[in-house]
């Protein structure tokens, strides 16, 4: 008897930069490079996450901070090969190599396979991080599902990267100036402004952390990041475009829900994507409580 295996199309690999929920991932078979993090001074402190770990760890005034590292050759070595056993071509989606060297890595180990390999490998810098990394794979799913071809998705996602929209609530900045993700100027200018009751809100741009502007007078981090929104969204929601939206947490999901009610409220436009914790390796350098909203007009675009 001869068997024929029929290999499904375009699979997707990403990092754990994404902070997709699991359900997600495993329901589409999204294979997930995980980003490393070094900290043993927390790792035996009570909590269910990292955030609480990292409260705990301010109370008994431990002062050292986590340490986060890009995944070896090895590790997406292992990953294209498994997605290329299943899938006719896989698209890799990271996190902005402008923060970390994850995307390089998996550049050189595209490089390191066979050129047979390689042209079923297709590789696309987010330039962004959590929520704007994740929409990216969403819409690049969505793609699939229309089943277009891999050069139409390639072209739709890398037409998206600087339409993707992402802004942060930090409200304690030691952790991302301790990881060099912020400089000292933007560190003093949060810390400056939460002393006088401003709420200082910072944003991806070029695939690097810049100042978003602040909020006076409102004292919950969703209020705060709602109002950006509002401004920055207000020409999509006049004209009636649709948005996807997607809210992420360090351990603080009263405020991603109140976020999330806000925007539903705004427009019947919005539409979430998804709603998840922060993962362990961005929630090292973000810190607790952290609340970061992204989002992305939905465009239906003609394939010639």
């Amino acid at each position: 008897i001869n068997f024929i295996f029929f290999m499904e199309k375009i699979g997707l690999i990403i990092d754990s930069g994404a902070d997709l929920p699991k359900e997600i991932t495993e329901k589409n078979q999204i294979e997930v490079v995980p980003v490393k993090m070094y900290w043993p001074e927390v790792e035996n402190l009570p909590g269910e996450n990292i955030f609480q770990k990292m409260r705990e760890a301010e109370k008994l005034g431990i002062k050292t901070f986590g340490k986060t590292s890009q995944p070896s050759l090895q590790d997406f070595l292992l990953a294209f090969k498994k997605q290329l056993s299943i899938f006719e071509n896989i698209i890799y989606i990271g996190l902005s190599s402008k923060l970390s060297g994850t995307f390089n890595v998996a550049v050189q180990a595209k490089n390191f396979l066979g050129k047979d390999f390689q042209k079923r490998i297709f590789l696309i810098d987010s330039l962004n991080i959590s929520t704007g990394q994740g929409l990216l794979v969403l819409k690049a799913l969505a793609l699939i599902k229309k089943n277009k071809t891999v050069n139409e998705i390639i072209s739709e996602i890398k037409n998206n990267v600087n339409l993707t929209k992402t802004i942060c609530l930090i409200v304690e900045p030691k952790w991302l100036e301790a990881s060099g993700r912020i400089s000292p100027f933007i560190a003093n200018w949060i810390k400056r402004s939460a002393k006088i009751g401003i709420k200082p809100v910072i944003k991806i741009k070029n695939g690097l952390l810049k100042p978003a502007g602040a909020v006076f007078g409102v004292k919950e981090a969703s209020e705060s990041i709602f109002k950006i929104f509002e401004k920055e969204t207000k020409e999509l929601f006049h004209s009636g475009k649709k948005i996807k939206f997607a809210i992420t947490h360090g351990d603080n999901e009263k405020e991603a829900l109140r976020l999330k009610e806000l925007i539903e409220k705004k427009s019947e436009n919005a539409e979430m994507g998804f709603l998840n914790i922060i993962n362990t390796v961005v929630g090292i350098v973000a810190g607790p409580d952290v609340l970061t909203l992204g989002w992305l007009e939905e465009q239906e675009r003609k394939f010639s």
